[in-house]
């Protein structure tokens, strides 16, 4: 006889003695909320319900330097004239070589045209060396602080809080005027750091004005950033 009296009915005992199944999720049901069925972590809190687990828009050569509670704001490299004047000093040193090879070849020197190809390939792989290294090297600015990435295999990153940055300045050439890149100088408490000369950085007015933006008006710089995500 059921338990409970005879008041119970027989419907009651069966409810209570087999309840019904719980209901199962799937994670695709969940994706939007950015975590899965079991709440792990990834979905957005209280306190950082606009704020993405790891900083957005970084490349993976920056990502990896930054942490989750910072706001990337961009990253570049130095202009293209950082590697142009080696690019031309290569392509001289090049017909040089051509006009050495020559003249050895008719002298019949022993090895010569070998000699002569030997270093283009040397001078070849320097040249390519170089490229590679400006293809790495990244200018990352942070609503935190700023970064020089620097290094193919012996990575060095300097970083700078903005907290710290006491002085900083742009100069440019009159090429530099032209072409659009600058040399920015940077001051920390009037020692002398990694970033303190940073050369050929392009559109440098409009870099400064974004580091600036960064130390004396965050709110306004993320207002503006938050419009122009709306705006796309």
């Amino acid at each position: 006889m059921p338990p409970g009296g005879a008041g119970d009915s027989t419907a009651d005992y069966d409810a209570l003695t087999n309840p019904p199944p719980r209901p199962s999720f799937d994670d695709d049901e969940f994706a939007d909320y950015g975590g899965d069925v079991y709440g792990t972590a990834g979905g957005p809190s209280d306190d950082d319900a606009n704020e993405p687990r790891r900083p957005g828009g970084a490349s993976d050569l920056v990502n990896r330097y930054l942490f989750p509670t910072e706001r990337f704001r961009g990253e570049w490299r130095r202009h293209w004239i950082h590697i142009v004047k080696r690019l031309a000093l290569g392509v001289l040193v090049t017909f040089a070589l051509g006009w050495v090879a020559g003249l050895l070849a008719k002298q019949e020197v022993p090895y010569g045209m070998a000699i002569a190809v030997v270093v283009w390939l040397l001078l070849i792989g320097y040249l390519l060396w170089d490229v590679l290294e400006w293809y790495v090297c990244r200018f990352v600015l942070t609503n935190k602080r700023i970064m020089l990435i620097q290094g193919v295999f012996n990575r060095s990153v300097a970083m700078m809080p903005l907290s710290r940055v006491t002085d900083m300045k742009y100069t440019q050439s009159a090429l530099g005027r032209v072409l659009g890149y600058g040399t920015f100088e940077i001051e920390s408490a009037g020692q002398d750091q990694a970033l303190r000369n940073v050369e050929n950085l392009p559109n440098p007015t409009d870099l400064y004005l974004q580091v600036v933006e960064e130390m004396y008006e965050p709110e306004a710089s993320e207002a503006r950033r938050a419009a122009q995500a709306d705006g796309t």
